[in-house]
C-alpha cells in the first residue's frame, strides 16, 4: 500500500520481503494476494522451465513461477520446501515460488533508487528499482515485468 501526503505525491510504500538465492526482493504490498506453502505441484507439459507447475489454491488454479528459474540462479541445495507469494495478473492467479518469506517494511518513495550498473541482467530487466537497506540491496520486483513470460524458443 502506498500512502499520500499532502501534496497528493506519494510517501510511503509498504513492501512483503522475500529472499531468493541468498538476494532480498521486496514485492509491493498492493500487488500480494497470499502467502502460502505450495502443495501437490502439477507439472505442465511443454511448459517453459520457468513454470514449476499449476496447483489447486482454495478452489482456484495456480501457475507456479519459479523465481530461481526466472532469474536464471541454480536449483536450491537445501531440501526445504519452498514457500509461495500470490500475484494476479489480468485475472490470472500466479504463484511466485521463494526461498523464504520476510516481514512487511514500509519504506520512503524518495529512497528507491534506479538499478546500479552492476546489477545482475536478469533482476534489472524486472526490477523496479532498489532501496538500499542497513549492509543489505533489496531489489524491488516489477510484477507485471516478472510475469511476462516468453516461451522457450524451440529448437529448429
Amino acid at each position: 500500500m502506498t500512502t499520500v501526503n499532502q501534496d497528493g505525491k506519494s510517501a510511503f510504500t509498504e513492501y512483503v520481503t522475500t529472499t531468493i538465492g541468498g538476494q532480498l526482493f521486496g514485492l509491493p504490498i498492493s500487488r500480494v494476494q497470499d502467502v502460502f506453502k505450495p502443495e501437490r505441484l502439477t507439472r505442465v507439459p511443454l511448459a517453459s522451465n520457468d513454470v514449476a507447475g499449476v496447483l489447486n489454491l482454495r478452489g482456484r488454479i495456480v501457475t507456479a513461477i519459479d523465481m530461481r528459474a526466472r532469474l536464471g540462479l541454480p536449483t536450491a541445495e537445501d531440501d526445504r520446501p519452498p514457500m509461495a507469494v500470490g500475484v494476479e495478473l489480468r485475472g490470472e492467479s500466479y504463484g511466485l515460488l521463494i526461498d523464504s518469506i520476510g516481514e512487511v517494511m514500509t519504506l520512503p518513495d524518495e529512497g528507491c533508487e534506479i538499478n546500479p550498473a552492476n546489477l545482475d541482467a536478469r533482476m534489472a530487466e524486472m526490477s523496479a528499482g532498489v532501496h538500499r537497506l542497513d549492509g543489505q540491496l533489496m531489489v524491488v520486483l516489477d510484477v507485471d515485468r516478472v510475469l511476462e513470460i516468453v516461451p522457450d524458443k524451440l529448437a529448429a
